[in-house]
């Protein structure tokens, strides 16, 4: 399944395994001196997650940090503790521990089983610190290669070095995993949730085609070399805005979560940002940060920005992406819980702390700022978030549309805000009911599907009834023929990681709106996802293109 887009043609070089246990290893003489080693384990893999952090910027700097916290978790060291009294070898207690509550957390779904994952990577690391051997990792290699695995965690990912790893291929895994949407970041082309991968002997040279999900072994010089000509059809492509060919304007704008990300999207052309995440900031806090400390931070980012847009989003976080300062109850089911803009039920002032920072920093830095809040459901919630904001001084008002519910009642939300922003990877969750970390659902997350494009379409009707704009800051956006039918059922801006920009404008620049509607009308009128993406790449004269 296409993950993140772009072509690569390369060799296949697998991850290196992760060193195994087993209930038969000896245990240690000394209990006491076990637990003081695993410890000490413990505390080195989370530092070294940290220091990963630190250095990183972005998505991948968020993953890090969430993953340095489960690396500290009391709730896991007791258990290995726990394992270690009770006679068991003394890393084979740290892999039960970790598959313990790596089960829990699957069985939770959501964002939540995609922690399962990290914290599987967690057990790996911490195990081959006490075995005394290298952990699992990237293979060294003099040529650039594609990585292969059964699926990429995010201190591997957030390490790879895109002149020497110029593709990615993972077993497991979906459109909106943490291999996608680092491998967004970082330019890097991307398949995921390919089980036929397995087959693939290291060495193979195969063709990995991002965009279109396809993975060709020992392609012919034929499609060797419609790769090389693509390449230099992108790089050649016009850097200023995004329009198509007939000159339709499409801003093209950057998903961004940190100042470094900020001068990545200036530097790479975006023209503003669509989507800044500021989870950023309350990211392993103990407790929520000031006004000032919010608004020094988002001082920076508007100041480099300048003169650009920027749309912020509040506030994503709850008890998928705890929090410890909000205090919530555990969930059965996160994904579905108290989160987004209902967290303003439980701690109003949280919310309003970040309107206030953000209209501070607007007003010390003169950058055009519009604001909107996630998971919004209702016009009642609709209607609350842009009274407060109005009250607090921010001057466009807007909502992520994420949920069926606010898809289905566009004309009505669209009376309270100013504009929609279309989070496409959640709202394929909920509109499928498809866990968005579910290997085995991961087709129901393909953009292609004509039920996404015909909400969308939904949508942008509704927000046409109050003159709404509506744009697209999902991971939909980032792909440059889906991208095409976005503009064509009506979208008026896009945005996406820093380094898919460039894909994108020239996708645009190739084709006329003509044709991106008829693209859009053709997957409305597809029954399956495979259907849609045949007929519109026939309609954008990209049939057979690589």
């Amino acid at each position: 399944m296409a993950a993140a887009p772009g072509t690569a043609v390369a060799a296949v070089k697998w991850l290196a395994s992760a060193p195994s246990t087993s209930a038969a290893d000896t245990p240690g003489a000394d209990v006491d001196a076990e637990i003081a080693r695993v410890e000490t384990a413990f505390d080195t893999v989370s530092a070294r997650y940290a220091a990963q952090a630190e250095r990183a910027a972005g998505p991948a700097a968020d993953i890090l940090t969430m993953t340095a916290a489960l690396a500290g978790d009391p709730a896991l060291l007791d258990q290995v503790r726990a394992g270690i009294r009770a006679g068991g070898p003394t890393a084979h207690s740290v892999t039960e521990a970790v598959n313990h509550f790596a089960e829990q957390l699957a069985a939770l779904g959501g964002m939540m089983a995609e922690r399962a994952s990290d914290l599987r990577d967690v057990g790996q690391r911490v195990v081959a610190e006490l075995l005394g051997v290298d952990p699992p990792g990237i293979p060294d290699s003099a040529e650039p290669f594609v990585l292969a695995a059964q699926d990429l965690a995010p201190a591997d990912t957030a390490t790879l070095d895109p002149a020497k790893v110029v593709g990615l291929l993972t077993i497991a895994g979906g459109p909106t995993s943490h291999t996608a949407i680092l491998a967004k970041a970082l330019g890097i082309p991307a398949v995921v949730a390919c089980p036929g991968a397995v087959e693939i002997v290291e060495g193979t040279e195969v063709l990995l085609d991002g965009t279109a999900g396809v993975v060709d072994t020992e392609p012919d010089a034929q499609r060797r070399a419609a790769v090389a000509i693509e390449k230099s059809r992108q790089q050649t492509a016009a850097t200023g805005p995004g329009r198509t060919g007939d000159g339709h304007a499409v801003p093209l704008l950057a998903n961004v979560g940190s100042a470094a990300d900020a001068r990545l999207a200036v530097e790479l052309g975006a023209e503003g940002v669509g989507l800044l995440r500021t989870e950023f900031l309350f990211l392993g806090q103990q407790s929520s940060p000031t006004i000032d400390e919010q608004t020094a931070h988002y001082t920076e980012i508007f100041q480099i920005m300048g003169e650009r847009p920027v749309t912020v989003r509040t506030l994503d976080a709850g008890s998928d992406k705890p929090l410890p300062f909000l205090k919530l109850p555990a969930e059965e089911n996160p994904a579905l819980g108290v989160r987004g803009i209902r967290l303003a039920s439980v701690d109003e002032g949280t919310l309003d702390d970040q309107l206030t920072a953000i209209e501070a920093a607007r007003a010390a830095t003169g950058t055009p700022v519009k604001v909107m809040a996630p998971m919004v459901a209702t016009v009642e919630e609709s209607r609350a978030f842009a009274t407060r904001a109005r009250e607090l001084g921010v001057t466009s008002r807007g909502i992520m549309v994420e949920v069926p519910a606010a898809a289905m009642r566009a004309e009505y939300l669209g009376a309270e805000v100013d504009f929609f922003s279309i989070g496409t990877n959640d709202l394929s969750q909920y509109l499928f009911g498809a866990d968005r970390m579910s290997s085995a659902l991961a087709a129901l997350h393909d953009p292609w599907q004509p039920a996404l494009a015909a909400t969308i379409a939904a949508v942008v009707a509704g927000a046409r009834t109050h003159d709404v704009t509506v744009g697209v800051c999902g991971e939909s956006a980032s792909n440059p023929e889906f991208a095409c039918v976005l503009v064509g059922l009506g979208v008026s801006t896009l945005s996406m990681a820093p380094r898919s920009l460039a894909g994108v404008r020239a996708a645009l620049a190739d084709v006329t709106l003509a044709q991106c509607r008829a693209a859009a009308a053709a997957v409305l009128a597809a029954t399956t996802a495979e259907a849609a993406a045949r007929a519109a790449r026939a309609e954008l004269g990209r049939a057979g293109r690589v």
